[in-house]
């Protein structure tokens, strides 16, 4: 295998979301597990605790979470709305949703057409795997999200280094109590988001746009 450079792989992964139903071999996913695990943590607590579905346990799990979806039955251990993103955070988040839905072909007004799409979160986008990323709650939990956000990365980015794609999905989060209710995961360890993945559909339209990102001067102030 071909290896990539840093800057390859860090500007080469995008958010898939058209997977093939091509499985991953478990010693690919275990090396990307093993590395990241090496991913830096608070007082080194390594609070991450990661469920891989995959096969008949993965269809299962899609049909519990589209159920629950159709019901309204949300379950999120965290807070979160799509509203309360202001300014250049919100116009960012409106460029990125217009985009998607462009790419997939479905008009603002279909709002069956955007229900369908959003309800293909709790297919995986076809991915073969998903993984779910769970933590232990400490005092307000900032600093126990950002280790498992820190995870996130260096799991997508050990994915990307093996010509695998990913996504994370906040959506995931919003219905943890099904989730735990089909793994048997304990009420004790809440569920930030999950990360579907796989091959990507190389041909799928949704793969084949690419969202800018602004230069480093809008976003970093150097002190000398």
């Amino acid at each position: 295998m071909t290896t990539k450079s840093f800057q390859e792989v860090v500007r080469s992964r995008q958010s898939v979301r058209q997977f093939l139903s091509t499985p991953v071999k478990e010693e690919v996913i275990r090396e990307v597990l093993e590395n990241a695990q090496y991913t830096p943590s608070n007082c080194n607590t390594q609070p991450w605790n990661v469920h891989i579905v995959s096969g008949d346990k993965k269809d299962e799990l899609s049909k519990a979470l589209l159920r629950a979806n159709e019901e309204g039955n949300h379950t999120p251990d965290f807070t979160f709305d799509m509203k309360a993103f202001y300014g250049q955070y919100g116009e960012r988040k409106n460029a990125h949703g217009k985009a998607v839905y462009e790419a997939k072909g479905i008009a603002r007004e279909d709002y069956k057409g955007r229900q369908q799409a959003a309800a293909q979160n709790y297919n995986f986008f076809n991915a073969p795997h998903v993984a779910f990323l769970f933590m232990p709650s400490f005092g307000d939990n900032v600093r126990v999200a950002s280790d498992i956000g820190m995870y996130g990365q260096s799991f997508l980015l050990a994915l990307e280094a093996q010509g695998i794609g990913g996504i994370p999905q906040t959506s995931l989060g919003f219905f943890a109590d099904t989730v735990r209710e089909v793994l048997g995961v304990s009420d004790e360890l809440k569920l930030l988001f999950g990360i579907s993945f796989g091959y990507p559909d190389k041909e799928a339209p949704v793969n084949n746009f690419r969202m800018g990102r602004d230069p480093i001067e809008n976003s970093v102030t150097f002190h000398r």
